[in-house]
């Protein structure tokens, strides 16, 4: 089969890319495999995602066109270790551990070239959260994976320049957030069925996915347990200790406002919730909020800490 020129490769690349962006309403929600299978180049149909393997090359392609991470229920077995190692820089494996796999030869061509690729991150069962551009800018042979950025120039700074060092810091910090928000959001809205926890409101657009303890504490990209599905007041409420959750998951309003006379909001939408059981869980076992997080939040909570 005769590949295509570099030209049309680089466009469809950014048609793909845009076509995400218009699905995804510039990546506030992940999209199924039936949703990706509608993309269109030039007319014709053409998969985004490879269903079996992570590693996604059209036929007519020379280099790797997405890479895949399969959504993984909290204690369960990761089939591959993706994500960041002690450096933080974020890894891709490869396809086992052959070096010249083919698929392992289109992700090194990618790289080689600095071509543009769509990361597709599971967050739930066939439910996938699109990351771009992202760039393979070095390989870990030794350890059979990839060094994934935002940046493709990463690849050739000078590490012993302290500009290109305070910047490659910056961007490696930038990536890690791009990364880890619509990941993350993706999958806690997934798990609570895009409702409050506190308030069972189902406006998409008003609810935020928040962590029940800094990300960093996790240490991993996408926790469903250190999250909860709530709405914009709620969140803020959870943030600022007004509102605590109990380990054993009731809500708990902080007692100076509830002595408090004003609005419906503070009536009905905290007063309301005091000594209330949450109203949302997720409904698998596994992905419903760590109790021992929840119970290091609380701590704070009742010792009046704020922020």
């Amino acid at each position: 089969m005769m590949h295509w020129s570099t030209e049309r490769d680089m466009r469809l690349r950014h048609e793909a890319m845009a076509w995400l962006s218009a699905r995804t309403h510039d990546g506030s929600m992940p999209l199924s495999g039936e949703d990706l299978a509608d993309f269109r180049f030039d007319g014709e149909r053409l998969a985004l995602i490879d269903r079996q393997r992570g590693i996604r090359k059209p036929a007519v392609l020379d280099a790797a066109l997405s890479i895949r991470t399969v959504y993984t229920p909290p204690g369960r077995p990761k089939p591959y270790d993706d994500l960041t190692g002690l450096d933080e820089r974020l890894r891709y494996k490869w396809r086992g551990t052959e070096s010249q796999h083919p698929e392992n030869v289109a992700l090194r061509r990618a790289m080689d070239q600095r071509l543009p690729l769509i990361w597709f991150f599971g967050v739930g069962r066939g439910q996938h959260q699109p990351m771009y551009p992202v760039y393979l800018v070095a390989e870990e042979a030794a350890q059979h994976q990839f060094v994934v950025g935002y940046e493709p120039e990463l690849a050739s700074a000078d590490p012993d320049s302290p500009v290109e060092a305070a910047l490659r810091r910056y961007v490696l910090q930038e990536t890690k957030v791009r990364l880890h928000q619509p990941v993350f959001r993706a999958t806690v809205m997934r798990a609570y069925g895009t409702r409050c926890a506190v308030c069972s409101l189902r406006h998409g657009e008003l609810l935020d996915a928040a962590h029940i303890v800094p990300d960093s504490t996790e240490g991993g990209i996408a926790s469903v347990t250190n999250g909860l599905a709530l709405c914009r007041i709620h969140h803020a409420a959870y943030d600022r200790r007004i509102l605590g959750i109990r380990p054993d998951y009731v809500v708990q309003i902080r007692h100076d406002l509830l002595d408090e006379i004003d609005g419906p909001m503070l009536e009905h939408g905290l007063k309301g919730r005091h000594d209330q059981p949450l109203m949302v869980l997720p409904e698998i076992g596994r992905e419903r909020p760590d109790r021992d997080l929840l119970a290091q939040t609380w701590e704070h909570f009742t010792s009046g800490g704020t922020g």
